[in-house]
C-alpha cells in the first residue's frame, strides 16, 4: 500500500463531505459543491467545496474536471487543472463551465463535482544563459513531430 501524506482539512461548511478516494489506487479524491446550483449552457461559475486544506511545503493540489460530468453532461472546468498553492489556505473553489449547447445542469449540495490530486513538485532555479543545449526536436512545436504528414 502506497504511504499516505497527512493533509490538515478544515470544513467551512461541516455538513459538506470530506474529499474521499471512491476506489482504491484512484489518484483523486472526490470534492462536493456546498451550494445548490443551475448552470445554464455555455455558463461558467465559481462553485465553493466548503473546504480549506494545509498542504505540506513542496507539494500541490491539482483540481481536475470528473470525466463522468464531462462525457455525460459537458461540464468540464475553465482552468484546468486548477492548482492550490501549499501557501494557500482559503476556500476550495471550482471554477465549472457547461459546454452543453441546449440542456442546463442542476446540482444539489454535496454533489461530486471535481476531484483533488495531491503531488510532491520541484522548485527550479531559472538560470540564464545566451543559448540552451540542442536536441533532435530543437524548437519545433505543434505538429513538428510529423502528425498529419
Amino acid at each position: 500500500m502506497p504511504s499516505q501524506l497527512p493533509v490538515l482539512i478544515t470544513r467551512i461548511d461541516p455538513s459538506v463531505p470530506l474529499p474521499v478516494y471512491a476506489k482504491p489506487g484512484d489518484a483523486g479524491a472526490d470534492l462536493a459543491t456546498r451550494i445548490d446550483f443551475t448552470l445554464q449552457p455555455g455558463e461558467r461559475s465559481l462553485i465553493p467545496t466548503g473546504i480549506s486544506i494545509a498542504l505540506p511545503d513542496g507539494y500541490v493540489a491539482l483540481v481536475h474536471p470528473r470525466s463522468g460530468l464531462a462525457i455525460k453532461h459537458g461540464i468540464s472546468m475553465v482552468n484546468t487543472p486548477g492548482t492550490v498553492d501549499a501557501g494557500y489556505r482559503g476556500e476550495l473553489q471550482v471554477i465549472l463551465i457547461n459546454h452543453d449547447r441546449t440542456t442546463p445542469i442542476s446540482f444539489k449540495r454535496g454533489d461530486r463535482i471535481a476531484q483533488l490530486v495531491i503531488q510532491k513538485v520541484e522548485r527550479a532555479e531559472f538560470i540564464e544563459v545566451s543559448e540552451l543545449p540542442g536536441t533532435d526536436r530543437g524548437s519545433g512545436g505543434f505538429g513538428s513531430s510529423g502528425v498529419g504528414q
